[in-house]
């Protein structure tokens, strides 16, 4: 049995959108839910343990994140979902598609998403950076620990799953990997290599953003996005 968890739903139309969020919590993907809102339903839950919800002890796998996201798929016996995810939520979906044998998901959109091992591009700032706390991304929140702590929880010491670049190519719905130029969690080189291992994927780079393009250069970003669903 899965966890609750609080659920933003919000929005009418005949596409449903599914925001996931990354370690900033709801606030990374409230641009998200704004843009789809006025036209689409959007379903952006918090993951357990971020924003003081309770996280059972059993649940700490990204397995078990996406799992349950399925579930509410098929709960609410939706298709043809748009499933756009920022960061560690681009892991979530990732794992999502790889298991979703229900076919919920019609299209895939990742901000740059965290997830496999690839060889040369750890997930982190560059070792010049590590001499002090990286800051977060303009515009964007600073990380709160309990939530940092909800993501190792989930992610592990490697924050990543060597496992899941191969399972990609499985996953042949349409998906969209947009990268900021400037990431410096996980550069764009990373996310060539993500876009690569899916069966029918694009990969686009947004110039003059960091690790959060939806904040730091919205328009832009949404143009792709807009773009792709058209």
């Amino acid at each position: 049995m899965n966890p609750s968890f609080d659920l933003i739903d919000t929005g009418s139309g005949d596409r449903t959108v599914l925001a996931l969020h990354g370690g900033a919590g709801l606030r990374g993907v409230t641009p998200i839910v704004e843009h789809f809102a006025p036209h689409a339903r959007v379903l952006a839950p918090t993951h357990p343990g971020w924003a003081g919800t309770p996280r059972p002890e059993w649940f700490t796998g990204v397995d078990d994140l996406a799992v349950a996201y399925l579930d509410l798929l098929e709960d609410e016996d939706l298709e043809d979902v748009v499933v756009v995810a920022s960061s560690f939520g681009g892991w979530v979906a990732a794992e999502m598609a790889v298991r979703d044998r229900g076919r919920r998901i019609g299209r895939l959109i990742m901000l740059d998403g965290i997830g496999p091992e690839i060889e040369g591009q750890p997930v982190g700032p560059p070792q010049r950076q590590q001499q002090q706390p990286p800051q977060p991304p303009p515009g964007a929140p600073g990380p709160d620990p309990a939530d940092m702590a909800a993501l190792q929880a989930y992610a592990g010491p490697r924050m990543a799953d060597p496992k899941l670049l191969r399972r990609l190519a499985r996953v042949r719905i349409p998906a969209l990997l947009i990268w900021g130029e400037d990431d410096a969690v996980v550069p764009p080189a990373f996310g060539k290599a993500y876009a690569a291992a899916f069966a029918n994927a694009r990969f686009e780079v947004v110039p003059g953003a960091g690790h959060m393009p939806v904040l730091q250069a919205p328009a832009e970003t949404f143009d792709l996005i807009d773009e792709f669903l058209e």
